[in-house]
């Protein structure tokens, strides 16, 4: 199992950019994929991206396409997420999560703030 601290949020005006950090504690053998989520008061958790752990192979909500970039650095066991040309919609709580093999999104962080202001 592993502890997920995620840290970068901040406040940018639109059009800005911003990276945030997922720092990975534990034992990540047995981890399949890292994601990236969002939340904004009265929604549903939203997915964002996530990338295969081991191969870096990636998926994207259409909405992020060709402005958000997931990646890892499995050496520093970090999860990145490079945001560009941000939107006021992109306003939300950002949180990482695991996967393990063969199961569900299981392991959270607290979350990181991001606001967007127009």
């Amino acid at each position: 199992q592993v502890q997920l601290a995620e840290s970068g949020g901040g406040l940018v005006q639109a059009g800005g950019s911003l990276r945030l950090s997922c720092a990975v504690s534990g034992r990540t053998f047995g981890t399949y994929s890292m994601g990236w989520f969002r939340q904004t008061p009265g929604k549903e958790r939203e997915f964002v991206a996530t990338i295969t752990w081991f191969d870096g192979r990636t998926t994207y909500a259409d909405f992020v396409k060709g402005r958000f970039t997931i990646s890892r650095d499995n050496a520093k066991k970090t999860l990145y997420l490079q945001m560009n040309s941000l939107k006021p919609e992109d306003t939300a709580v950002y949180y990482c999560a695991e996967r393990r093999s063969g199961g569900q999104f299981g392991s959270w962080g607290q979350g990181t703030q991001v606001t967007v202001s127009s």
